[in-house]
């Protein structure tokens, strides 16, 4: 759909709030959502005569080398296209486990991340498959801001990450989060809606950073010493006792337990 390009700012600061006020753990691997029927509102009324073909790729870990290789191609010029790439990309995109994680480690690249906005990464690939009541540590070296630019690390210093309806309510009432929307639903995004608890591990902010955005903090040297990623596969591993799901790189990946997806 080209309606969040073309729709500029105001496009894409609308759009990605919806898809946060309605919520990730409902809308990742799934059509039929809110965000998805207004941009096809926006295609039916004023894109039908347009000469649109759009082309689709899915794009998944091949399982022999771990490299990352085009699984599906999609050309159309309606939503059938769209629907079938869809299906592809839940199977090859989706890894869907048993049961849900009490315990998620997730390690940051210093070199790729070095804010929460992209950071956060962490969080809303992984959600799917945390247990209630269950943790997320993040492992983040290269941790050195929250947010990208100026005015995103400055609302996200006075607000926090905070869950759904205390993110609408501070939206309906301070104009500097309506007039950024897209900061908005970040704040949303890096929640876990009370659901499981998530500990960063900086190698540049404080404890006081990282709890004042009502995040938990842990010591990085430590936290690497005991989750130390060299040591670590991908998926379940057994280390000090414990049981933990490690992930090198959340970018790479879509995590989810299958319960969630039954109809």
């Amino acid at each position: 759909n080209i309606f969040v390009g073309t729709g500029g700012q105001e496009g894409i600061n609308k759009s990605h709030f919806l898809g946060a006020a309605y919520g990730m753990e409902r809308i990742m691997g799934r059509v039929d959502t809110p965000v998805r029927k207004v941009l096809n509102y926006a295609s039916d009324h004023f894109g039908k005569n347009l000469p649109v073909l759009y082309i689709l790729t899915v794009i998944g870990k091949d399982t022999n080398d771990g490299e990352l290789k085009l699984r599906g191609l999609y050309t159309g010029d309606d939503i059938e296209c769209f629907k079938k790439a869809a299906a592809l990309s839940l199977k090859v995109n989706f890894s869907m486990l048993e049961k849900p994680l009490k315990k998620v480690v997730v390690y940051l690249d210093p070199s790729e991340y070095k804010s929460t906005w992209l950071g956060n990464k962490a969080i809303y690939r992984t959600r799917m498959a945390i247990a209630d009541g269950g943790e997320l540590i993040i492992l983040a070296p290269g941790l050195k801001e929250f947010g990208e630019d100026r005015e995103i690390d400055r609302l996200i210093r006075k607000y926090g990450y905070a869950d759904t309806p205390q993110i609408l309510e501070w939206v309906s009432k301070n104009e500097d989060l309506q007039q950024n929307l897209s900061a908005a639903a970040h704040l949303i995004h890096g929640s876990s809606e009370n659901r499981f608890s998530i500990t960063y591990c900086p190698g540049h902010l404080s404890r006081k950073e990282i709890e004042s955005v009502n995040f938990r903090y842990a010591d990085l040297p430590q936290m690497m010493k005991k989750y130390n990623p060299a040591m670590l596969k991908e998926g379940m591993n057994v280390t000090g006792g414990e049981e933990i799901f490690y992930i090198s790189n959340p970018a790479l990946g879509l995590w989810a337990c299958k319960e969630r997806f039954k109809e």
